[in-house]
C-alpha cells in the first residue's frame, strides 16, 4: 500500500506532466510570425516570469475567458492568493487558479565555495558545519498557483503611468540608454548615412571591427527599434555562440524578438516588422523538435530582454506584478532568476557582420 508521502509525490508529478501537456499545447501553437508577435507582447508585460510560466498563463486565461469566467481576454496583474490578500483583494468564489512552475529549493554548505564539487546539500534542520559557506539553490519545480486581478474583489490596484507616443518617434530616452549598454560591451555605435553603407542593412553588428552600425535615414522609431535588435545580437550572438551561428534564422529572429519586447515594454508598436516563421527556423535544427527549440528561443529571448529593460531607466509598461509586491516575490523563483550574462569576448577570429536586413521602410 502507498504511503502518505509517495501518495502526494504522485499526485505532484500528475499535476507536472498536465502542466508539461499544456505548455507543449501553447507552444505548439505558435506557428506562424503573427502568433510569435502576440505571444512576444504578452511576455513584454509578464518579462519577470520565465516564457514557461507566461506561456501557462496565456493559456489558462484564455480558457477561462472562453468560458465567460473573465471580461477580458488577457490577463493584466497576477499574483498568488495570499500576495492578494496583503493588496486588500480576495480571490472572488469559484474563480480557479492558473498552474505555473513555482521553485523547490535546497540549502547547500561548503567549506571551499570555489570548488564546484565539494558542495553538499544539508537536510532538513541541519546546520553547516563552523566555516562553512551555506547557499540556496533551486533543485526542482512544484505546482503552484496564481490568479489574474480580473478573478480578485477589494482595494484598487496603483496603476504606473504609462508612456505615450506619437508615431514615428521613439520613446525619450531609449536611444541613449540602449547606446551606453552597447558601449559599456565593448563596442562602438556609429549612425550611417543610408544602407548601402551597410550592404543594404537597416543595422549591421561586427564583432571583429567592435562597432554597431545604424542607418539614420529612417523615423527615430525604426532606428532604436533596429538598435535594440543589435544589441540583443552582441549579447546573444558572438563568436562563441555556435548553434545560433551555424543556424542564422535562430539568431535573426532571437534578435527581432527581443527588440520587439523592448519595444512593447515602451508601449512601442513595431508589427510592421515580419517576423520570420517560427516553423520555417525550428524545422532547420538537426536532432531537436521546433517546441524544443521555441521553448529555448523564447526564454533566452525573455531574460536577454529583461536584463536590457532593466537596465534601462525609461518610462516602461508594467511588468505584470502589482504594485507593492515587488519586494515580495520570491528571488529564488524560475521567475526571479538573474538573467544569464552573455556579453561576447572579442574576436580573434575572421568573423562575418551580422546585418539586420533593410524592411522596405
Amino acid at each position: 500500500m502507498a504511503t502518505r508521502q509517495e501518495e502526494t509525490r504522485e499526485a505532484r508529478e500528475a499535476k507536472l506532466d498536465e502542466l508539461h501537456g499544456k505548455l507543449t499545447g501553447a507552444v505548439e501553437r505558435l506557428v506562424t510570425g503573427d502568433d510569435w508577435a502576440v505571444a512576444l507582447r504578452f511576455a513584454a508585460q509578464f518579462r519577470s516570469r520565465s516564457f514557461n510560466n507566461v506561456m501557462l498563463i496565456w493559456q489558462q486565461h484564455q480558457e477561462v475567458f472562453e468560458q465567460g469566467r473573465v471580461a477580458e481576454p488577457f490577463p493584466t496583474y497576477v499574483a498568488g492568493y495570499k500576495q492578494w490578500q496583503q493588496l486588500g483583494r480576495q480571490v472572488e468564489k469559484g474563480q480557479a487558479g492558473y498552474q505555473i512552475l513555482a521553485p523547490v529549493t535546497g540549502r547547500f554548505a561548503s567549506s571551499n565555495p570555489s570548488d564546484a564539487d565539494s558542495w553538499r546539500r544539508l537536510n532538513r534542520g541541519e546546520k553547516p558545519k563552523p566555516g562553512e559557506t551555506v547557499s540556496s539553490r533551486m533543485v526542482g519545480v512544484r505546482p503552484a498557483y496564481v490568479w489574474d486581478v480580473s478573478q480578485t474583489a477589494g482595494e484598487p490596484i496603483p496603476e504606473r503611468p504609462a508612456p505615450q507616443l506619437l508615431e514615428g518617434e521613439a520613446p525619450d530616452g531609449l536611444w541613449e540608454s540602449l547606446s551606453q549598454q552597447v558601449r559599456s560591451a565593448g563596442f562602438e555605435v556609429l549612425r550611417v548615412p543610408h544602407g548601402g553603407m551597410i550592404h543594404g542593412a537597416n543595422g549591421a553588428t561586427n564583432f571583429d571591427g567592435r562597432t554597431v552600425a545604424v542607418r539614420e535615414n529612417m523615423d527615430d522609431a525604426a532606428q532604436v527599434k533596429t538598435l535594440a535588435h543589435e544589441l540583443a545580437h552582441v549579447k546573444m550572438h558572438g563568436p562563441d555562440q555556435d548553434e545560433a551561428r551555424q543556424h542564422r534564422g535562430i539568431g535573426e529572429v532571437e534578435a527581432e524578438s527581443v527588440a520587439l519586447m523592448i519595444g512593447a515594454a515602451h508601449g512601442m508598436d513595431t508589427s510592421g516588422y515580419s517576423l520570420p516563421y517560427v516553423t520555417g527556423w525550428a524545422a532547420q535544427v538537426d536532432g531537436k523538435e521546433p517546441v524544443e527549440i521555441v521553448q529555448a528561443t523564447g526564454e533566452r529571448v525573455r531574460k536577454t530582454a529583461a536584463e536590457i529593460l532593466d537596465q534601462l531607466d525609461t518610462a516602461q509598461v508594467a511588468d505584470g506584478t502589482a504594485r507593492g509586491l515587488e519586494r515580495g516575490m520570491d528571488k529564488h523563483s524560475p521567475d526571479q532568476q538573474s538573467p544569464d550574462r552573455q556579453t561576447p569576448a572579442p574576436s580573434t577570429a575572421s568573423v562575418s557582420p551580422v546585418r539586420e536586413p533593410a524592411r522596405g521602410l
